[in-house]
This record gives structure tokens, C-alpha cells and sequence, in this order.
């Protein structure tokens, strides 16, 4: 209770303080296991290691203790924030001149943990991936109100084999193949219970049109692919899939002719002793792929000219639970936020500053891990956020 307190009084004293230097960055956060009371909220923290205000919150507001936001996205022209679920039926959209403040509720009644969104170019609709349900929400991007349920259950075992939507996790849409890409990760009532595929979505009506086993193991493969992301160059056009559990990075070349991919195996974790690869990014030129991985934490480097074999140039270590990151403006740095659901070993709640020039660790950002909070997600805000989307 004394770090929570002591969290609070540092927003006092550095809110107001004129920054010399800045990149501020929100971050989602909620105490860790067997703090109490039980708290959540988003903080907006300077992550510039070169600001005299490094490492302190600028500003931070709560959310119910109920809401359990995972994700937090900005809309197309960045006017809104949003925050995805996991304890709602419901999405958080936020005022950008409000943010991180006074957040509207907006019930999504056919959603259970809700988990990624992604938003079409012409600020009309977005996608929202629901893994407790087994579906995808389509959603009207000006109202927030559900204009579609998208989904089907799994055939049961004799039935013909035919696309389904089973647990979705990681979402991708790639508007030039009018495709979405949705993974099936694993029921979030019971782990053990994995799902091995990613099932190819008409992103303009919501039909299925494909779904893809991603293992070469029997099924069941207990792989868990969680994300997906389209290399921004090069033809055909190639995605990759990162296997939380098992632990590979996959290569998915599209076929035009009969829309689908030709997947293969391109990369195994185990090879470097890590486990639980998640997010990926690229670099500015294309040729670079970034992947963290959870377990023990790290940030991986690869040449991806040749996109179907990827070389891993250089892995740092980051800190367990390697998650989201997000770059500076400049290139110069990454910084990985270091939380996994919680969940034991992958929950350090720091954030690693990674100096890209020198592929090594530059800093900690740890004022919500010294308060006995978790943070769960990592954006740059839009003065500082150079991204496409």
C-alpha cells in the first residue's frame, strides 16, 4: 500500500512539470497478483531517456476494476483511443483532448474477452476478435455499434471440413487482399485446451473463406498461434505467424489464385532457449522483422530479404513477459513492455528501453512496477507515433 501511495504523490509532482525533452507513451496497467485493493487504469508516462522527466507519469486515470482492459488502439485519424475487455461485454473509447480521462462504455453484448481490433482505411468500421465467444465483431467505426457478428463452430468430429472461427485471438487486416486474418489461440477458460489454426476472412462481408492448420504436428497441435503481420514490401505478399506455445515463427505466403497461404515453419525459439514468441513489428525499409518473446524475455531481430527464411541477427534480453514495444520517432530505441496476462514468470511489469544502434538494453521504466501494477499494453500518443495505421 505504501508504493501505491507513494505512486499517486509522484503524479502530483511531475504532472505539472514543463518537459525539456519528451516521448510519452499510455499504458493500460492493473496491480499485480495479491495486491489490494485491486486497481486499474491507463498511465501516460515519459519513456524519453533523455528527458529529465524519464521513468515519471504525466498524467493517469482508472478504469473499473471489473473492466480488465487488455489492448489499447487509436482510431484511423487518431481522434479516439480505444480499450479492448477481457471482463466486459464492451469496448473504452476515449477522446483524444480527454485521454487518458472519462472514457464512454460501449456495450458489444455478443463479445466475450475481447482481445484485438483493427480498424479499414476509410474510418468506417473496425473488427474486433472475441476469444470467449468465437467470433469477430464487425463494428460501425463513427457509432461503435455492432453491425455484424461473424463466426461458426468448429465441425464436429464426422462433420465435412469446412472454415470455422474458434477462439480468436490476433487479428490482421490487410485491405489490399480484402482479407482478414484471425487467429485461433486457446479458450480462456481453460488453457489447456490450444487451438492450432488462423481462419481468412472476406473483410468486406465477412465471409469465411479458409481455415489453415498452422503445424506440421497431429492435431491436436497445442500450437496457440496468437499473431499475425503482413511484411510491409514484397511480392507475393507475405505474412508471418507467431505459435505462443509452440514456440515458432511461421511464414505465410499468399496464393491469389485460390486465396489462401502456402505456410511453412520458418524459424524455432527452442533453438535460443526461449519459448512464447507474441508480437511482431518491421522496420521502415522492410527488411527488418522484431518478435518479443515472453518466456524468459526477449527482443529478436531478423533479416527477412528472403521472407520464407528469416536470420535472426541479434536477441536481447528483455525481462519476463516480453510483450508489446513500440519505437521512438528517431529508430533509435525500442521499449518492450514486460507482462503476460499475469500470469506467473511472464508478470516482471517493467518496461526495457533497447538501444537499437547498440542492440542492447539502454534502461528500465519501472514507476508502475515499483507501485505493485502490471502494465498490459504500450502506445506511443500521436505526437510521437509514427506508424501507417
Amino acid at each position: 500500500m505504501k508504493r501505491t501511495v507513494a505512486f499517486f504523490c509522484a503524479l502530483t509532482a511531475f504532472a505539472a512539470a514543463p518537459a525539456q525533452s519528451e516521448i510519452l507513451a499510455a499504458l493500460n496497467y492493473e496491480t499485480k497478483p495479491g495486491v489490494s485493493p485491486r486497481r486499474e487504469g491507463v498511465a501516460i508516462i515519459d519513456i524519453d531517456p533523455a528527458s529529465p522527466n524519464f521513468n515519471k507519469i504525466v498524467k493517469d486515470a482508472p478504469l473499473p476494476s471489473d473492466f480488465v482492459a487488455h489492448h489499447i488502439y487509436f482510431n484511423k485519424d487518431r481522434s479516439k483511443v480505444y480499450a479492448t475487455s477481457l471482463g466486459r461485454s464492451a469496448i473504452a473509447v476515449y477522446d483524444i483532448n480527454k485521454f487518458p480521462a472519462d472514457p464512454e462504455m460501449f456495450p458489444v453484448p455478443d463479445c466475450k474477452v475481447g482481445e484485438d481490433m483493427v480498424f479499414t482505411a476509410d474510418r468506417k468500421r473496425w473488427f474486433l476478435s472475441c476469444m470467449g465467444s468465437s467470433n469477430v465483431i464487425m463494428g460501425d467505426a463513427q457509432t461503435n455499434r455492432t453491425l455484424a457478428v461473424i463466426g461458426a463452430p468448429k465441425p464436429a468430429a464426422g462433420e465435412p471440413p469446412r472454415p470455422f472461427i474458434e477462439h480468436p485471438h490476433g487479428l490482421t487486416l490487410n485491405e489490399s487482399l480484402d482479407l482478414l486474418v484471425v487467429t485461433s489461440t486457446v479458450d480462456p477458460v481453460d488453457f489447456s485446451k490450444p487451438g492450432e489454426t488462423i481462419t481468412l476472412v472476406q473483410a468486406s462481408s465477412g465471409k469465411l473463406l479458409a481455415t489453415q492448420k498452422v503445424s506440421q504436428k497431429p492435431s491436436p497441435a497445442a500450437e496457440a498461434p496468437v499473431e499475425t503481420a503482413f511484411a510491409p514490401k514484397g511480392a507475393p505478399q507475405t505474412a508471418f505467424v507467431t505459435n505462443m506455445l509452440g514456440g515458432t515463427l511461421w511464414s505465410a505466403v499468399w496464393r491469389e489464385a485460390d486465396k489462401s497461404f502456402d505456410l511453412a515453419k520458418a524459424y524455432d525459439f527452442s533453438a535460443i532457449g526461449q519459448g512464447v514468441p507474441l508480437e511482431m513489428e518491421f522496420n521502415e525499409a522492410g527488411d527488418r522483422l522484431y518478435v518479443t518473446t515472453a518466456k524468459p524475455g526477449a527482443l529478436n531481430i531478423f533479416d527477412i530479404a528472403e521472407p520464407t527464411q528469416p536470420k535472426l541477427l541479434a536477441s536481447i534480453p528483455a525481462a519476463a513477459g516480453a510483450h508489446h514495444f513500440v519505437f521512438s520517432p528517431d529508430r533509435r530505441y525500442a521499449f518492450v513492455q514486460n507482462s503476460l496476462l499475469n500470469l506467473p514468470d511472464m508478470n516482471d511489469g517493467s518496461v526495457t528501453v533497447i538501444d537499437l544502434q547498440a542492440n542492447k538494453v539502454a534502461g528500465k521504466i519501472d514507476v508502475l512496477q515499483k507501485a505493485g501494477f502490471n502494465p498490459n499494453c504500450i502506445i506511443l500518443m500521436p505526437q510521437w507515433n509514427t506508424d501507417n495505421d
